[in-house]
Order: C-alpha cells, then structure tokens, then sequence
C-alpha cells in the first residue's frame, strides 16, 4: 500500500482513502470561480435547493388561516361551464371562511382563485416549473413556484384542510389519489376529499365500487374517503360539517381527558 492509499481525509461526515481523495480542498473549490459550473447539478447541491424550497414554502405559508385546496384542469377554458363552477366554489370557500390554494396556474385553478379574490377572500398560487410556459394567474395574493412536485404536493398537504377536485387531467388524477392514499394510510389527520363533477367522475367512481372493491383490493370504508357531488354548495357543505364534527370530537376527547385528570389528582 502506498502512502496515498494509507492516507485518510476527513470531509464533513464523509471519510476518503485512496482514489477518492480529493485533489483540492472544500474551500478551495467554494472560493475558486475558475473551472467548471457542473458542481450546481450535483446531487448534494440539489439537496440545498431542495432544502431551500421547504423552508421558503414553510415561513411563507405558516401563517396561512383555514385553507382548501382546489385541484383541476389548467386546460379548462374561461367561461365554461367548468371554469365558472371553479369561480363559484372559490367564492362559496371563502364565504365558508377558508382561503384558497390552487396549483396557481390557468383554466380551473385561476377560476377557484379568481372566485376566491373577487369575492374578497385569501387567494393563493403553489406553481410549478415546467418545461412549457405557464405562468401564475393574477388572482394570487400569495403565489410561490416550485422546482420540485414533491415539495410542492407537501405543502398542499401540510397547509390544506380539504381538496376540491374538479375535473382534470394526469396531474389532477395525481393530487386526488395521493391525498386519498395518505388519509387511507392515516399518513395524514382525515380531511374531506370532494368530486366535483358526476359526468366526468362517475365513470372512475364506479370502477373503483364495481372493480377494485370485490376485487379486494380496496375495503368497503375506503369508499367514504370521498364525497360526490355536482352541487358547490354541497361540496363546501360537506368540508364544514366534517370539520364541525372533528372540532365537536376534540373539544369532547379534551374533556374526557381534563374530567379523567381531575378524577386521578381526587383519587390521590
């Protein structure tokens, strides 16, 4: 063995011998503007970004009230039917007291934020980088564009109290079965997830009750993980009467507890 071989090098965390010793040291290559710019591509530096992109959507949106995300197709076109039931729900969740996240772009997203701001609600916009242009609708208050889908479905997730999905496409198919998986997996509290639509949803809803439930690949609960409806006002309906209940079942579990607590201290 040589005495290159034998030597060791510390770097951070990481120990290297051999081949793997660097030529340079970490500051070295930090402070010289010389060479190539390929390092910026390199997985650890995209883990810094990645970094990044969670900490600048938490401080943005911590302070965010009750919010509901709205889900569907930025292919939707403005005065459509479609587009105007968004607007009608965007309008209808603020009345209800939530602000309103969408994925910020066109079609259903600008109509639920749209909706929302026009009706003088909190309208907000978690975009995303494409390889095609589309940009931010102007109905955001908030708007904050993602590098990453997962960072960005975490902070739908993290910061909603309920999905609305109206009909969509491959991304809108996406965020609905995530979030039923999740709440399915208790990954996530329960939240309200609403179908929006029984012409283009039934289709989906029935294979899932006529193919995946006797199939057994499903249990016969899990088809109340989600709600059907064509009428806005009982899709925000259905989100506040759920929320309703799990605040009457806090308040009785933290009675229970107070009740259980006293009874404990009585008893010694």
């Amino acid at each position: 063995m040589t005495s290159e071989q034998s030597r060791t090098h510390r770097q951070g965390p990481a120990t290297l011998r051999g081949r793997a010793l660097p030529s340079t040291t970490t500051d070295q290559r930090l402070l010289d503007s010389r060479g190539p710019a390929d390092w910026v591509h390199a997985d650890p530096w995209r883990v810094l970004r990645i970094q990044a992109e969670f900490v600048e959507g938490f401080g943005l949106l911590a302070e965010l009230p009750k919010a509901v995300s709205v889900f569907g197709s930025a292919r939707t076109d403005p005065g459509s039917q479609e587009y105007r039931l968004g607007e009608e729900i965007g309008a209808k969740l603020h009345e209800a007291g939530y602000a309103v996240i969408t994925g910020g772009g066109p079609g259903i997203m600008e109509a639920a934020n749209k909706g929302c701001d026009q009706a003088g609600g909190l309208s907000v916009g978690l975009g995303i980088e494409l390889p095609f242009e589309q940009s931010m609708n102007e109905h955001l208050d908030i708007g904050l564009e993602f590098r990453y889908f997962f960072v960005r479905k975490t902070m739908f997730v993290k910061y909603s109290q309920a999905f609305v999905v109206l009909p969509g496409g491959f991304g809108t198919l996406d965020e609905l079965f995530e979030a039923i998986t999740l709440v399915q997996t208790r990954k996530i509290t329960r939240f309200p997830i609403v179908l929006v639509g029984t012409q283009f949803w039934g289709g989906l809803v029935d294979w899932v009750k006529n193919t995946m439930l006797p199939g057994g690949k499903i249990s016969p609960e899990d088809l109340d993980l989600f709600h059907l409806t064509d009428d806005p006002d009982e899709a925000v309906r259905v989100i506040v009467e759920a929320h309703q209940e799990a605040e009457r079942r806090l308040a009785e579990e933290e009675a229970a507890a107070k009740a259980a607590a006293r009874e404990a201290g009585d008893g010694s």
